[in-house]
């Protein structure tokens, strides 16, 4: 029997690629969250995203607590099971009428990940709307292969290398707005993209991507943790885990990897074709 979700919304998950949405901190929590990540801003003078963008979680003691919340850790064991690995988590941040925005794409393009039973969680910290750019998807998508992806290198994308999927038709996608505390799950092979933020308040969210320990990258090794069972496979390295807040050594880690994913010399499944 699942833990939280519902035998529909389990079948939902596998029909469609995408479930939502879940409570899971209360709007005081999502406030705090925003008010930790503003602070943290303001005593850098400038975007986090700077400094901490992948594998979030490693930055932050508090952010590793959310990650293994245990109704995040319940909805993510009722559809991959309960040996379950944390591999990323990123921010996802639009300031008003910045223009960010993010492209149709899907995760998987750039994982190398076999087999595809991956899920990505986006966890939201304010409100997020199709005024200030919550996530669409276009349902059914994650039962389609890996699309070409063009590296476009926009500013304005969020996405690493400005990956895009071009005349992809969107006429049947799905908004999926969420308030702040809920949570939104999609297959990585899910196409999905975020437009502008039109409000005049920023939208703050992040992402979460767990995958089965059975699950392997194709691509070379790589590293998560294990935040849930027991591994029995060995196909991962692990991340070192947050002391405190700012853990040098774990600093250094996430450093190491948004230079990895930004490089056009480190493989990325799209690349590596």
């Amino acid at each position: 029997m699942p833990k939280i979700l519902t035998q529909a919304q389990v079948d939902q998950f596998h029909n469609d690629g995408y479930v939502f949405p879940f409570d899971c901190l209360t709007a005081a929590e999502a406030q705090t969250c925003r008010d930790r990540i503003e602070a943290y801003e303001a005593s850098i003078d400038g975007s986090i995203s700077k400094y901490v963008r992948i594998k979030c979680h490693l930055a932050f003691k508090w952010l590793e607590d959310i990650a293994q919340h245990p109704k995040i850790l319940d909805a993510v064991e009722d559809l991959i099971g309960p040996d379950i690995l944390l591999y990323l988590s990123t921010f996802w941040f639009k300031d008003a009428h910045d223009g960010k925005f993010v492209s149709w794409h899907q995760d998987s393009a750039y994982y190398g990940l076999d087999p595809h039973d991956v899920i990505t969680l986006w966890l939201a910290f304010t409100d997020a709307t199709p005024e200030n750019g919550c996530m669409s998807v276009l349902p059914g998508s994650h039962k389609w292969p890996d699309q070409k992806h063009e590296e476009t290198y926009d500013e304005n994308n969020l996405l690493a290398r400005g990956q895009t999927i071009a005349g992809l038709d969107d006429s049947n996608a799905v908004a999926m707005p969420l308030k702040a505390g809920q949570f939104s799950i999609h297959h990585e092979r899910q196409l999905h993209p975020s437009g502008p933020n039109l409000s005049d308040d920023r939208r703050l969210g992040m992402s979460f991507t767990f995958l089965p320990t059975r699950v392997k990258c194709v691509l070379d090794r790589r590293t998560a943790i294990l935040v849930r069972g027991k591994d029995d496979y060995g196909h991962w390295d692990y991340d070192p885990r947050p002391r405190y807040d700012l853990d040098p050594v774990c600093m250094e880690t996430i450093q190491h990897w948004i230079r990895a994913y930004a490089d056009p010399e480190v493989p990325q499944e799209a690349v590596r074709g």
